[in-house]
């Protein structure tokens, strides 16, 4: 391909994910954040949810003085706290608008243009649950619109060894979308090329189905063959990490994708970020750099 990637996107790093020490709000988040900010290859950042006040006032300062765009990710908190935007239960389904709204009072802070969730639990009464799940994303679009933050819905598997979500097929998230955004135009989803052997998609079929709907874009691994895997289900080990299923094939051929539908472009560069995790042992700065090169190997081959 002629020219870099960073002149089709904006190349993104979620930092929970290569920091899982982070993952929780505690831990060295500032000096993380940093390393991430401070590297000219990411046009943008997406942390979760931070506990300290005075530490979310330094993570601001950085992304200020560094000029790189943050992005809010509060799938960590609707799947650290077991919470579900489609319960059946009224009460269940009000505690997680009220945790992702505090995450959205928390991306105001930061200066985030955008805030990420998924759906509960796959359950019988699908078209019910999607119904419900459609509610919860149209009051939390209600709330994030007027703070200048755009909603977005991840598709995550539904397999019994992964995450187990509702949305989930790219098809059945698009019927959602449809919903939100007669109200909330704004709105749009989220695929991660993790997760699309484990929805059994192929990149072309998601990225079609999805079609306009596509506002933001992850790249990933995942393990699916092997039971023992130190990473199987949806953990996001590094790209081409033996038994997994993407590495620098996979990602050229979804990024060729990604390039024929009109979502990468000189035009309008939209977020492609990385969600990495070192397995045990693996150095999170080692882990980083293998992404970045894998990135820039696929891109040669688009």
């Amino acid at each position: 391909m002629v020219g870099s990637p960073s002149e089709y996107m904006k190349v993104g790093l979620i930092h929970c994910m290569a920091y899982p020490a982070c993952a929780g709000g505690e831990g060295p988040i500032t000096e993380t954040v940093a390393s991430i900010a401070h590297d000219a290859f990411f046009d943008v950042i997406e942390v979760t949810q931070i506990k300290t006040p005075t530490v979310r006032q330094a993570v601001r300062a950085i992304f200020d003085e560094s000029r790189i765009e943050p992005c809010f990710a509060a799938q960590p908190i609707l799947l650290g706290g077991k919470l579900n935007l489609n319960h059946a239960g009224l009460e269940e389904r009000a505690n997680a608008i009220k945790a992702v709204k505090e995450g959205i009072n928390q991306a105001e802070e930061l200066g985030c243009s955008a805030v990420a969730v998924l759906s509960g639990q796959d359950s019988e009464d699908r078209t019910e649950a999607r119904a419900r799940l459609a509610d919860s994303l149209k009051a939390l679009c209600a709330l994030a619109k007027p703070k200048g933050i755009r909603l977005v819905l991840e598709t995550f598997d539904r397999e019994a060894f992964g995450k187990n979500c509702l949305i989930g097929p790219t098809e059945e998230a698009v019927t959602v979308s449809e919903k939100v955004r007669a109200e909330h135009p704004e709105f749009g989803l989220l695929l991660d090329l993790s997760h699309l052997p484990l929805l059994h998609e192929s990149p072309r079929h998601a990225i079609m189905t999805a079609g306009d709907h596509l506002v933001h874009v992850h790249i990933g691994n995942c393990a699916m063959d092997d039971p023992k895997h130190p990473a199987y289900g949806d953990n996001h080990p590094r790209f081409g990490s033996p038994g997994t299923r993407v590495d620098v094939p996979e990602l050229a051929a979804f990024l060729r994708e990604l390039m024929d539908t009109g979502y990468l472009s000189q035009k309008d560069r939209k977020v492609v970020s990385f969600e990495v995790k070192p397995l045990p042992g693996e150095s999170p700065a080692s882990v980083i750099a293998g992404a970045k090169r894998t990135l820039l190997e696929a891109w040669r081959r688009v």
